[in-house]
């Protein structure tokens, strides 16, 4: 399960990411409360970046993985959460070669049970903008995320 609950007011960021524009302030979510994700917006960056704010112990993770992850996204533009499976309550199952670029950094290399954040140009993230219209092209765009569990893909997966 993702926990729904905001975080408390006094969350202390794990990182701090001055952009190009704006900044982001970042943390883990809790085994009670969700991410916290403070932009000063417009935020931008000129390069994707991906911290480890928890490192996991699990299995690690691979193109070929499919992974139960929970996870918050927010664009950068206007500081506004654009997805989340935190405000779900459940993870979401994603192939790790089949999300953007900037995600599938997050991703990769990182073991079940790492709380990762990644800071990602439009590029790595949205470049045509979403389909929704939500993300405008150029966009950089902000997400905090949890591995909950991985598999490989198997060979009628796809």
């Amino acid at each position: 399960m993702c926990p729904e609950a905001d975080p408390p007011a006094d969350t202390r960021p794990q990182w701090q990411v001055m952009g190009a524009t704006g900044s982001a302030e970042i943390a883990a979510s809790t085994d009670t409360a969700g991410p916290l994700i403070k932009i000063t917006p417009p935020f931008s960056v000129d390069e994707t970046q991906v911290k480890t704010l928890a490192p996991g112990t699990g299995d690690e993770i691979t193109d070929a993985s499919i992974v139960n992850v929970c996870y918050e996204g927010v664009d950068g533009r206007d500081g506004q959460t654009f997805d989340s499976s935190y405000q779900k309550g459940t993870p979401t199952r994603l192939h790790a070669d089949g999300v953007v670029p900037g995600f599938r950094k997050a991703l990769v290399g990182q073991r079940v049970g790492a709380s990762v954040a990644v800071v990602m140009t439009s590029a790595d993230g949205y470049p045509d903008g979403s389909p929704d219209g939500t993300i405008k092209p150029g966009d950089s765009i902000v997400f905090v995320l949890k591995i909950m569990a991985a598999e490989p893909a198997s060979a009628t997966d796809g």
